[in-house]
């Protein structure tokens, strides 16, 4: 279970969170395309992450496409009164599985109905504008969210893989409740829009946050800090973004129920200071 001394996350300072939560790409088939080999198997991870006290699960229309936001609704649903449950429009996926941005107003409030249907609500609690559309006005993608949320069927408003800049774009047209943004202990590109979110109290959200073993020259730290801990590297990995910042909400995805409770364990992990300053050097 998560720990219950676990820092929690207020999103849009209303929807409170335990700030590990669940990334559900990993739910759909290969490649994030078409539906699981074992869907029974998919449905039981969705409830063990939440019979362990996960309370935030994050997922997109562009998973599978669709799938994933089915399979929540079908695992979930009805859902628990504390679940949140976010989910993200603008990008298409052709058939070769390209991710393709497309953020046209008509399009993204199109996609918003579809995930209502497909989750099965009346209102998204975080829909998040995936990626911005170098083909489309921001503010004009960003506006149409707006106008959906003051429609009542968006509750919370995020955007995701943005500059600062655009983030400060985005919060003139609407209050923004999270960033998602590719993060993790190898990969700092994004520190400054990480400053920008605790500037704000905006929730931080870490696409990749395990790396997938691309750490660079971080590799050697990590494995000594695991060794003596007696932890997964996983772990490390998830208890260091933790403790990075107090906005971080690190949201792991895994098909497997086994590595979702090591998962959960870094919330047990208390990393020292001098650990900390080891792995952040």
């Amino acid at each position: 279970m998560l720990q219950n001394e676990s820092d929690t996350f207020d999103i849009g300072g209303e929807l409170t969170v335990h700030r590990l939560g669940y990334g559900a790409m990993r739910v759909t088939g290969e490649d994030i395309i078409g539906e699981p080999d074992d869907v029974e198997d998919a449905k039981h991870v969705l409830q063990s992450a939440v019979n362990l006290g996960i309370d935030f699960i994050d997922t997109a229309d562009s998973y599978g496409p669709g799938v994933s936001e089915r399979l929540i609704h079908d695992s979930l649903a009805p859902y628990p009164e504390d679940l949140v449950v976010a989910t993200k429009g603008g990008l298409l996926r052709n058939r070769d599985g390209d991710w393709i941005p497309h953020g046209d107003p008509d399009y993204l409030r199109n996609a918003h109905l579809c995930s209502l249907d497909r989750l099965g609500v009346d209102s998204i609690d975080l829909y998040q504008y995936h990626r911005p559309d170098p083909d489309t006005d921001f503010e004009e993608s960003v506006t149409a969210l707006a106008e959906l949320k003051d429609e009542g069927v968006i509750e919370h408003i995020g955007v995701s893989n943005v500059s600062v800049d655009q983030l400060e774009t985005a919060r003139d047209i609407v209050d923004i409740a999270t960033v998602q943004n590719r993060f993790n202990l190898g990969h700092r590109e994004d520190d400054d829009v990480l400053a920008a979110c605790e500037d704000y109290d905006i929730g931080f959200i870490p696409w990749y946050p395990l790396a997938a073993g691309d750490l660079g020259d971080k590799r050697e730290v990590l494995e000594s800090v695991a060794a003596d801990r007696d932890a997964t590297e996983y772990q490390v990995m998830l208890a260091w973004l933790l403790h990075h910042s107090p906005v971080i909400l690190p949201i792991p995805g895994t098909s497997d129920v086994e590595h979702l409770k090591q998962n959960v364990g870094a919330t047990h992990l208390d990393l020292t200071d001098d650990e900390m300053a080891r792995l952040d050097e």
